[in-house]
C-alpha cells in the first residue's frame, strides 16, 4: 500500500478532496505546523493518523525542517503533498523529497507566483486565472508543471468570488495528479517537463470550464 503525507496549516480544504477522493491502494496521514488547524480535527474523524509539529518550537527554520522531516519519514511516505501548508521549506527539506513532493498553487504558473495571486490576477486585469499542480523544487512556485485548470475571470469578480472559482478547480485537478504519481504515470523529464504515461487516450492536463 502507498504511503501519502498531507501537510496543512489550516482547514485542509485540499487535504478533505483528497481523503473523500477514496484514492485507491493508499494511506494517508496529516501532519500540520499548527495544534489548533481545523483540519486536523475532519482527519481525526476520518480515522487518519495525525501529527503535529509546531514550529514555533524550533529554533530556526532548519531545526523545524528537521523536526518536520524525521515525523514524516517514521510514515516512509511515497508522496508528500502540501495542501495549504503555510511554511516555506528550506532547500535541504526540499532536495530530501525531491521527486516525491508536491504543491497546488492558487494561479495558472509561472504567473503569479508566491502570495496573493488573486489580487495579483485581478490588479493584471486578466481574463483567465486558475490553479496547479506543480512538483516542488527549491525556487519559489517554479517546480515542474503535472496539471493546471483555468477559470473565466469575470466582470464585477472580487478576490473572495474568484478565489472560490479557483478553489472548485483545486479541489478537482489535486486528486487526480495525486492519483497519477501513485499509478506510477508521472515521468519527470531531463528538461524540466512532465510527461503523464499510460492509457490512451490521455487524459487532459489542462482543465478549463466553461462560462461558469
Amino acid at each position: 500500500m502507498k504511503s501519502v503525507v498531507i501537510l496543512i496549516s489550516g482547514r485542509g480544504s485540499n487535504m478533505r478532496a483528497l481523503v473523500e477522493a477514496d484514492l485507491p491502494g493508499c494511506k494517508l496521514v496529516v501532519v500540520s505546523n499548527q495544534p489548533d488547524a481545523e483540519g486536523l480535527a475532519y482527519a481525526r474523524q476520518r480515522g487518519l493518523a495525525t501529527a503535529v509539529v509546531n514550529h514555533r518550537d524550533y529554533p530556526s527554520r532548519a531545526a523545524f525542517d528537521a523536526a518536520l522531516s524525521e515525523a514524516i519519514d517514521m510514515h516512509q511516505p511515497d508522496l508528500v503533498v502540501l495542501a495549504g501548508f503555510m511554511r516555506i521549506l528550506g532547500e535541504q527539506f526540499v532536495r530530501h523529497y525531491q521527486g516525491r513532493l508536491v504543491n497546488i498553487h492558487p494561479s495558472l504558473l509561472p504567473v503569479f507566483p508566491g502570495l496573493h495571486t488573486h489580487a495579483q490576477a485581478l490588479a493584471a486585469g486578466v481574463k483567465v486565472h486558475g490553479c496547479t499542480v506543480h512538483f516542488v523544487t527549491p525556487a519559489l512556485d517554479s517546480g515542474p508543471i503535472v496539471i493546471q485548470a483555468a477559470v473565466p475571470v469575470q466582470a464585477g469578480d472580487d478576490e473572495d468570488t474568484l478565489a472560490a472559482r479557483v478553489l472548485a478547480q483545486e479541489h478537482i485537478i489535486y486528486p487526480r495528479a495525486v492519483q497519477w504519481f501513485l499509478e506510477g504515470r508521472l515521468q519527470l523529464m531531463e528538461d524540466g517537463h512532465v510527461l503523464l504515461v499510460g492509457e490512451q487516450p490521455v487524459p487532459a492536463r489542462l482543465i478549463a470550464p466553461a462560462g461558469e
